[in-house]
């Protein structure tokens, strides 16, 4: 184990470098798909982002990069953003590019200016602006373009010209062999001509109060004042003439960025001091700087030899990254007496803050997981440590306890020098006695892992578990046991929940919210401020934090807060910090932060850790840019429309895609968009970072498409507000609508023609069908008419035929008596026999059933007599001889002779039936 100690101390001894450095944004080749070498920048009125590339002109909205190739596929070599012109200079060529109605960028050649000079074998390597002229400088020339006559003037040198400079609205250039020339009343005055300036590369050349100051290649910084050009001995001189300088600038504080060939880049004061220097081993892409530029809002960008980074040199936020794995996680930070110390996952590493060396150094005996460090009183500073507890003196760590796992330190209200500490079984008692710190004794009646403790005035300790629950313990007066412990049920589990003292008022904070403890109540309440204050943008920590100066800190998704109390209304004030989780990259549930100086802070990461400085944390302005509206077809085809003015599309299937972003360089900064389309949908929509809406298939009409951003937790000050139509397609437009309505009309009357017929063939079908049935109801009737008719007739023939067959029987009886008194008996008979009253009873009751017969017959045969009439209705009646005879009054065979006189009176043939014949009628 003592070996193990020694090589990890000396190991962990090396010097590591410290520097706190700015944010670095990376933009690789597969991030702007152009080529790997970038040799100048410049920025757009509207805050977009151009560089000169190998492959072309690059230009970033914020969101995405496009590319533009050169107009004869060569290197672009200079960009410099004029007004509303982006001029670039490449092989044999150069002009400006102008943005199109649709957004895009169209190159216009200033060559036809020239007239019959042509750049032959000339490269541009830079461009500058002076009053209304453009420059454009190559190897042997400089081409002076006027924009407003288009005018050109042209310099030549015979030596090589390296570069041209614009100080103080003067034009310098630099000629190899030479010298430093200025241009005086357009014609070209050797300035400073001596072996520096002769044989030395001039990389740039700045104003600084009465005096110019050269940067140099390989020899450093030169000033020129008087006609004296002579060095300017300053402290980063040192490090500038080890180095080989190929671009620089002046920022607008003073202070000069540095771009070297092979040492990435150096911030330099203006009193020439070196504030830091970033190598790729410390977050540049690449350690050779091609070209420098200092945006709008004061970032640095760098067109490296292989990507470009935007460095955010005026961040309020320094990250410093382990990227040789030395620091691990940081759990723990605290500056003690002018010491920032950094407790890890790896052991417990300072600096001095007032060393000019940035080193951190390792602490001998504390390797291994450094969960706390508590700053008591300014006296002694406790190192709560996986192995035990030690307090360290500067470089010096003392251990005072062997009890595993030393989660946290809390002192005992009314009690100097007595310390609870919250450990792996339980809690523990720390004391001072003789100047020295020890551990006094563990409180017994309580052995679940204390990671959060707070104790108040009365001997009341909790403690929570945030798998087991919060604990209230009662101590006794010594603090040697607990008295009595009980969950609190009022509050409820949860994961990576935490439990602080802030106010004097015991709060838990889960998932769940924020809760308080009421001792009026005795239970925890739900407090609805801090608990909407501090999760209204997606808690993911119950984590909370007290800091020295009495803020409450908590971390959600998108910021870090600290709440505290205003002075006025003695109301909670929270104050977000706009850095997402996602960046801040720290390990859930262990957050941690602590005050580095006033407004200062230092919080802990999974790679090293970042300060903050909470007074330059202000808001600025921001806009939102529509970049393009594009048309997708059903082919895939892509269709751009104008951005500025109203469009009008036509209806067909396709996906519309609105590209819009926000040009916000800052690393730290989450830019996120919403939007919303009246007329079809008016509801704004979830915030997303993503920079492109797609809408597929839409109908017919008016839209309105809406679209702003928040950087951070700042909204845009403006609104994009883009107003278009999309045409009726044909089958609806108003032609086809009136066709449609006509055809409607149309239908209807067909319609409604139909529906008459058929309700009028219907009703007439009824009323036939009524007819039919009132006529079936009489025909029955009539038939029942007919059959009673019928049934007359038959009674009145068979009441005729039975009373002759009566009379003709008495009459018989009577014959068979020769009695003379019979004969006045056979003349009645006789009479009743041959009554006339019996056939005109039967002939009205014939006549009733078959009223047309008799005449029908006669008016056939009008020979006949009434005897025959009367045989021919018999007959009809379908009467045989032996019924017709009583009927008669005559014999059976005097009806068969009856029936042959008529056959031959109605001129029947002898196979012709009589009955059948008189049926007929």
């Amino acid at each position: 184990m003592k070996i193990f100690q020694l090589i990890f101390l000396i190991f962990f001894s090396l010097i590591s470098f410290g520097q706190e450095l700015p944010p670095i944004e990376k933009f690789t080749t597969e991030n702007y798909l152009g080529d790997s070498q970038n040799w100048m920048i410049s920025q757009g009125q509207n805050n977009y982002i151009y560089v000169a590339n190998n492959k072309g002109l690059l230009e970033y909205n914020g969101a995405e990069w496009r590319t533009y190739t050169s107009p004869n596929n060569t290197i672009i070599r200079a960009v410099n953003v004029i007004g509303d012109r982006i001029y670039t200079g490449c092989f044999a060529d150069f002009g400006y590019w102008v943005k199109d109605d649709l957004g895009s960028l169209k190159y216009v050649s200033l060559l036809p200016k020239l007239h019959e000079r042509k750049l032959e074998d000339e490269q541009i390597w830079n461009i500058l602006a002076y009053n209304e002229w453009v420059i454009f400088q190559s190897s042997d020339h400089i081409y002076f373009y006027n924009s407003k006559t288009d005018a050109f003037k042209i310099i030549s040198s015979n030596d090589i010209i390296y570069k041209i400079f614009k100080v103080n609205n003067r034009i310098y250039y630099h000629v190899a062999n030479q010298g430093i020339y200025v241009v005086e009343d357009g014609n070209p005055l050797l300035l400073i001509s001596n072996a520096t300036t002769k044989f030395e590369r001039i990389i740039n050349i700045f104003q600084n109060e009465n005096e110019l100051v050269f940067i140099t290649r390989n020899s450093g910084f030169y000033t020129y004042q008087n006609n004296t050009f002579s060095s300017w001995e300053i402290q980063a001189d040192k490090v500038l003439k080890k180095t080989n300088i190929f671009s620089s600038i002046r920022l607008e504080d003073g202070s000069y960025v540095i771009g070297t060939i092979s040492d990435g880049v150096f911030h330099i004061n203006k009193n020439g001091e070196v504030n830091y220097q970033i190598t790729q081993k410390t977050g540049l892409g690449n350690n050779t700087i091609l070209s420098l530029f200092e945006d709008s809002t004061n970032n640095v960008w760098a067109g490296l030899d292989n990507g470009i980074n935007c460095i955010n040199v005026k961040s309020p936020i320094r990250t410093f990254f382990d990227y040789e794995g030395v620091f691990g996680t940081v759990y723990a930070t605290q500056v003690f007496n002018e010491i920032l110390y950094i407790g890890t996952n790896q052991g417990l590493f300072y600096k001095n803050l007032k060393s000019t060396d940035d080193a951190f150094s390792f602490i001998e005996g504390t390797a291994g997981q450094v969960w706390n460090l508590f700053n008591y009183n300014n006296e002694t500073l406790f190192c709560g440590h996986h192995l035990g507890t030690f307090t360290i003196s500067k470089n010096t760590a003392t251990k005072i306890s062997n009890e595993l796992g030393a989660w946290v330190f809390k002192p005992v209200p009314n009690q100097k020098d007595v310390i609870l500490q919250g450990n792996y079984s339980g809690v523990f008692v720390l004391s001072k006695q003789n100047e020295r710190w020890s551990l006094r004794n563990k409180i017994e009646g309580f052995k679940i892992s204390s990671r959060y403790l707070e104790i108040c005035d009365d001997y009341k300790a909790w403690v929570n578990h945030e798998h087991k629950g919060v604990f209230k313990l009662q101590l006794n007066d010594s603090l040697t046991k607990v008295k009595k412990s009980q969950v609190e049920s009022s509050v409820p589990l949860g994961n990576n929940s935490s439990l602080v003292k802030y106010k004097n008022t015991i709060l838990y904070a889960s998932d769940d919210g924020v809760f308080k403890y009421d001792d009026k109540e005795n239970s925890f309440v739900k407090d609805s401020i801090l608990t909407m204050a501090i999760t209204d943008s997606e808690l993911i920590s119950g984590k909370l934090l007290v800091d020295k100066d009495e803020r409450l800190w908590a971390f959600s998704k998108e910021n870090i807060s600290y709440i505290e109390n205003d002075d006025v209304t003695s109301k909670p004030r929270v104050k977000k910090i706009p850095i997402p989780s996602k960046l801040r990259k720290g390990v859930l549930g262990f957050e941690n932060i602590s005050s580095l100086k006033s407004n200062t802070y230092v919080l802990g990461t999974a790679d090293g850790y970042i300060t903050l400085d909470d007074p330059k944390m202000d808001n600025k302005v921001y806009q939102i840019h529509l970049n393009s509206v594009v048309l997708k077809d059903i082919d895939d085809k892509l269709i751009d429309y104008p951005i500025d003015v109203e469009s009008a599309f036509e209806h067909q299937d396709g996906i519309l895609i609105f590209k819009y972003s926000v040009p916000e360089f800052d690393k730290f900064l989450d830019v996120k968009y919403q939007y919303k389309l009246a007329g079809h949908n008016p509801k704004w929509s979830k915030w997303s970072e993503s920079s492109q809406v797609t809408f597929e298939n839409l109908s017919f009409g008016d839209y309105s498409f809406q679209v702003r951003a928040k950087v951070g937790n700042q909204l845009t000050e403006n609104t994009i507000a883009y107003v278009f139509k999309v045409h009726r397609p044909w089958f609806a437009s108003f032609t086809a609508l009136a066709f449609y309505f006509l055809l409607l009309l149309l239908i209807i009357f067909i319609t409604h023609k139909a529906y008459k017929r058929y309700y009028n063939n219907k009703f007439m079908k009824e009323q036939l069908e009524n007819e039919q049935t009132i006529m079936q109801i009489k025909n029955e009737k009539l038939n029942q008419d007919i059959e009673n008719k019928n049934r007359e007739l038959a009674i009145s023939t068979m009441s005729i035929i039975n009373k002759n067959r009566v009379l003709n029987k008495i009459k018989k009886e009577l014959k068979k008596n020769k009695n003379s008194d019979n004969k006045t008996a056979l003349e009645l008979v006789d009479s009743n026999l041959n009554d006339s009253k019996d056939w005109s009873f039967f002939e009205q009751a014939f006549n009733n059933a078959d009223k047309d017969f008799l005449e029908k017959i006669k008016a056939s045969h009008p020979d006949l007599t009434p005897n025959d009439l009367r045989f021919c209705a018999y007959l009809r009646l379908n009467l045989s001889s032996k019924e017709m005879a009583p009927l008669l009054n005559i014999s059976i065979k005097s009806v068969e002779t009856k029936r042959y006189r008529l056959r031959k009176k109605l001129g029947l043939e002898h196979d012709s039936g009589l009955v059948n014949y008189i049926l007929k009628f």
